[in-house]
């Protein structure tokens, strides 16, 4: 369960929905090379190190299992899409040539496996599946809900805690209402910092699609929170302004 409470955490309302400020006027930044961390473990495994590949699955458990769920909407779903993704991260192993970094193509198999999961689903026509487009349905605290969407600080007060798991809560409502493609985007960008051409390589898109569908997603989510009542009154001043934030 830890990987699922890590893969859950979001960042505060604020960096989510000012975060393309970052974006505005900054040029397309290079694929980031493997990690140094990345690199050890592919030549440990490469080399036949069982242990690396644990270390590997440890390591991008909670990336792949958001990026099944948010996709899915379902966990046990998200759970078997991570288990197949791993499978199949060990078995083509030899087929990865370093062209994108190794969190970057396990990525880009997790959303293939999600998308043929939701494929089969769809196929047939399963009566209680949830439209990928509708909102999660709320859970009660004492089911299998997370019982925290972050790691507070030490020094947080019961009052920080409960305003971030609030804003937590809001943002997974307004993420679950965006349309899955600007959705997963969305999440590949201001959740787990790629860059353009690591989205579109993840993706099979272009790189100006993927700019398209981060900008549509973003301001998707903006209406979301906006039609309930999230936003602050500083973003909406700077919505009718025409102030980018």
């Amino acid at each position: 369960m830890l990987a699922e409470e890590k893969a859950m955490l979001v960042p505060s309302l604020d960096e989510f929905v000012r975060v393309d400020r970052i974006d505005r006027g900054v040029e397309l930044r290079p694929s980031s090379p493997a990690t140094a961390l990345e690199t050890m473990l592919i030549n440990r495994l490469r080399a036949g190190e069982m242990s690396a590949f644990e270390e590997i699955v440890e390591l991008f458990s909670p990336l792949v299992y958001a990026l099944a769920f948010r996709i899915l909407n379902d966990r046990e779903d998200a759970r078997d899409v991570a288990q197949e993704t791993f499978l199949k991260v060990f078995r083509h192993f030899e087929r990865f040539r370093g062209d994108a970094s190794l969190k970057t193509w396990i990525c880009k198999i997790a959303i293939n496996q999600a998308r043929t999961t939701d494929r089969w689903w769809r196929r047939r026509s399963r009566a209680e599946t949830v439209s990928l487009d509708e909102p999660i349905a709320a859970v009660p605290d004492n089911e299998e809900r997370l019982q925290s969407d972050f790691i507070p600080s030490r020094d947080a007060s019961p009052e920080a805690v409960a305003i971030r798991s609030e804003r937590s809560r809001q943002i997974e409502q307004a993420l679950a209402r965006v349309k899955k493609d600007f959705r997963v985007a969305v999440l590949l960008r201001d959740l787990e910092g790629l860059a353009y051409d690591e989205i579109a390589y993840a993706l099979g898109i272009s790189v100006g699609t993927v700019k398209s569908r981060i900008a549509r997603g973003r301001e998707m989510l903006r209406v979301e929170l906006e039609k309930a009542g999230h936003l602050d009154s500083d973003c909406r001043q700077d919505r009718e302004s025409g102030t980018v934030k």
